[in-house]
């Protein structure tokens, strides 16, 4: 119980020289005798400023009469946001409190007022009622901290309060992992220096699956299962399943369950590699649908005619694989959502959309794993889709998968699967279940159960609002700066009037009047809570994507954006230029790591550890950047490691000449436009990926050089990041010399040699280490022909090599 924190939000000073002060004084000791450490505020800014600031309140003690000495509404030290008129002193302490905390304890102090005036609501905000001079300090404390410890009891969820109690026990460990509680480090130099560097607490939590109290994991029992029921209620599942392996594991799950061996899967191509190798393990055969894409690269959501029935079953019709499919019908849709760049759909029509063409429709939420708590992303995911909102027989099986760990606080590889089960595609928890076994592990690591059980507590009750609503809150205080910097250098008048901007509306509707205002004019206020400031309109031109209806799609304001001149949403491209890449490579200078570059974008996200100086330097690091480029700085002051590592290619180079060098490559080769060519006009499917994969293994498969890959079959992904989306999959044909596909991968692999230092990161790609030339893995000659003409699984089984011996026999103790 060390180190919980009681706030004092009264109206005396800790020094005043009066009765009740000296009572308070004397109840502060109290508890700090009892463990507790007591914050003073003696205004409501202060108090406010604590309950934004303090995690570890464990209970409160609030005067009603408290003094307000507010500041401006929703920063530090005015009224909080969405508060009642006339909200002021200890209301408005309350007010705070409730939406901070659940359940915290709160004890008033109402000297001044009887309990028939006060508003009826604090009745059920407070736990109870203090007049300090009536009672003893030692009585009023005790009241405090029996509460404090109970509410510090009841808020730990269930497998971390049973591990928790598991661990006081001190039992010695018979049972793995060997290290037995961090015990075997300790008798090595190497291993003591691990142990003391994580602390023995870790280890100690560490177990083995035969620690039958805390329950497991393949059993959905005990403490475990609790957890896991916990966070379906939290998360408004009927079933949830936590993963121990990230959201590629869960991809691979729901798709190895959802479809089997020559069914038909409708598949986003703006999709995660690990949902195409779930179809790898299936045997599944993919139709890919195609989301739009803009000027800048970015791929855009599905749009609503791609997933309507009759657009779905052409693209079924058309597909060569499917002519070797157990059934014309798929079994299965999936899509993402968010995108990677904060595109979330209206997941009703999406849901509606696909119900048509499918019985299971799978949300790929890895990004999105926060959606639920809050209202601006209210019906934008999965399980919002269920009997309430979509009733009748049409409704799908509906799985969103997410990756606990990128923007909820869990360790790394925490992820969870989500189910609301329909009637026309049920999921029995004992089949699905098989499932889950076959990609899970026997030997989890409790402390990522625990995290992630602690992550679905952290976003339960008001408490998850909150959390939600200071990272929009600041990542709209950064999105309207950014704009404004841009403002302020065009009107000064003083130099370049460049600036970066953010890929966002340029204005939004003041649903007040209906005025459209600039967006860096709107009220923040408005921004933080209305959907359709964020809304894609159809045709605008600050997006560029063509298709979508009104509703449809929205972006997240929590992934920002940053883009550079040179481009604009539409692909129209300027004379001069700033790559990304040379930016992100400053930035890193500058120890700022964002999550995506492409050509002329980069991506930022503002997760609930954002605060207002890790986002200033990020701003101040834009602004240094623009003075560098503006005094043409010499390279190896800017990018030393790069002129360190490649002295022949940059020295003597400045930062603009890099740029102008890089962006007329970029325009020459139209890099962008290659890149919007290649995702549009889809490779032709040839053979299924599983028979890739078959023949990958067994030697079926050869590397060729992209100069004379032209007419052979892929048979491994590739995948180029930016912008991290496949562009060409197992069995898919790589085309002609001039066609999209060669043309785009030719154009990346000329810019790769002409820049070193700024390569591309290209999965199935591996590099002549002698030339540089990508090299790509295809279908062997002689392999391509037969299978292209038959295109039928159960026809092109692999024969095991004729000089393979027998499998021995395997005996198990």
């Amino acid at each position: 119980m060390a180190g919980d924190t009681i706030l004092f939000a009264v109206r005396e000073h800790p020094g005043d020289d009066t009765v009740g002060a000296e009572q308070l004084r004397r109840i502060r000791k109290e508890l700090e005798a009892g463990g507790f450490a007591v914050r003073w505020a003696d205004t409501g800014a202060d108090a406010r400023t604590v309950l934004r600031t303090e995690a570890g309140l464990a209970a409160a003690l609030v005067d009603w009469g408290l003094d307000s000495c507010g500041g401006a509404d929703g920063e530090p030290g005015g009224p909080p946001r969405d508060e009642p008129d006339g909200d002021l002193g200890g209301a408005a302490v309350l007010r705070q409190v409730g939406r901070r905390f659940q359940n915290l304890p709160v004890f008033l102090i109402a000297a001044d007022e009887s309990l028939e005036e006060l508003p009826l609501w604090v009745s059920e905000t407070v736990v109870g009622y203090v007049w300090p001079t009536e009672d003893t300090a030692g009585f009023i404390a005790g009241r405090i901290s029996s509460a404090a410890r109970a509410y510090r009891e009841a808020v730990l969820p269930p497998f971390f309060k049973a591990l928790r109690r598991f661990d006081d026990t001190h039992e010695y460990s018979w049972h793995t992992p060997a290290h037995s509680g961090g015990v075997a480090f300790l008798k090595s130099p190497v291993g003591r220096a691990f142990h003391d560097y994580f602390g023995e607490r870790l280890f100690r939590s560490d177990l083995s699956i035969s620690v039958e109290p805390l329950g497991s994991l393949f059993e959905h029992t005990g403490p475990i299962g609790d957890a896991e029921r916990n966070a379906a209620r939290v998360f408004g599942a009927d079933l949830t399943y936590f993963v121990l392996h990230g959201d590629s594991t869960c991809d691979r799950l729901v798709g190895h369950f959802s479809v089997t061996r020559d069914e038909i899967a409708l598949v986003d191509r703006n999709c995660h590699k690990s949902v195409l190798h779930g179809l790898v393990v299936s045997g599944a055969r993919p139709v890919y649908l195609i989301p739009t894409r803009n000027g800048y690269g970015l791929s855009g959501p599905l749009p609503p005619d791609e997933i309507r029935a009759a657009t779905v079953a052409a693209r079924i019709a058309g597909n060569p694989l499917t002519r070797g499919a157990l059934s014309a019908e798929a079994q299965y849709a999936v899509f993402t959502n968010s995108t990677y760049d904060g595109l979330c759909y209206d997941a009703m029509q999406a849901a509606r959309g696909l119900a048509a063409s499918t019985p299971r429709v799978h949300f790929d939420e890895a990004w999105f794993a926060y959606a639920r708590f809050h209202p601006l992303y209210a019906g934008r995911y999965g399980m919002s889709v269920g009997p309430d909102t979509f009733p009748g027989p049409d409704r799908p099986t509906v799985f969103a998968t997410q990756s606990t760990h990128k923007l909820l606080a869990a360790l790394s590889q925490s992820a969870m699967v989500h189910i609301r089960p329909a009637p026309r595609a049920p999921v029995e928890h004992d089949r699905f279940n098989e499932a889950f076994m076959m990609h899970g592990t026997t030997s989890p690591l409790y402390p990522m159960i625990a995290s992630l059980d602690v992550a679905t507590a952290m976003m339960d009750g008001p408490q998850g609002r909150w959390l939600i609503d200071e990272a929009v809150a600041e990542a709209v205080r950064f999105r309207q700066s950014v704009v404004r910097i841009g403002r302020r250098i065009r009107a000064a008048g003083d130099r370049p009037s460049w600036f970066f901007g953010i890929w966002q509306p340029e204005t939004v509707t003041d649903p007040a009047g209906g005025e459209r205002l600039p967006f860096d004019e709107a009220p923040a206020e408005l921004l933080r809570t209305d959907p359709s400031c964020w809304e894609l309109e159809p045709d605008a031109e600050w997006h560029g994507f063509p298709g979508l209806s009104q509703g449809y799609c929205m972006l997240d304001p929590l992934k920002v954006t940053v883009t550079c001149p040179g481009i604009d949403a539409s692909g129209r491209m300027a004379d001069w230029g700033i790559p990304a890449r040379v930016l992100t490579s400053y930035l890193a200078t500058r120890h700022v790591v964002v999550e995506k570059t492409d050509s002329y974008t980069t991506l930022v996200l503002f997760s609930m550890g954002i605060t207002k100086g890790k986002w200033g330097t990020l701003l101040d690091a834009l602004m240094d950047f623009k003075a560098l480029y503006d005094e043409d700085a010499p390279l190896d002051r800017v990018l030393p490691g790069l002129v360190a590592a490649y002295p022949g290619r940059y020295t003597r180079r400045t930062l603009r000449e890099l740029c102008q060098e890089m962006h007329d490559q970029l325009r020459e080769v139209s890099l962008v436009q290659l890149l919007d060519t290649a995702f549009q006009e889809l490779p032709e499917p040839v053979v299924p990926p599983q028979l890739c994969y078959q023949r990958l293994i067994r030697g079926g498969t050869e590397r060729v050089r992209l100069s004379e890959a032209a007419g052979r079959v892929a048979a491994a992904m590739v995948t180029v990041t930016p912008p991290g989306i496949p562009v060409l999959m197992p069995g898919e044909g790589i085309g002609t010399p001039d066609g999209p596909l060669l043309r785009y991968l030719t154009a990346l692999e000329t810019f790769d040699r002409r820049f070193p230092g700024f390569r591309s990161e290209t999965h199935g790609v591996t590099l002549d280490p002698e030339t540089g030339d990508y090299l790509i893995e295809c279908l062997s000659q002689g392999e391509e022909a037969p299978r292209a003409a038959l295109g039928d699984a159960r026809e092109l089984a692999v024969p095991a090599p004729a000089t393979a011996p027998a499998a021995a026999p395997v005996e198990h103790p």
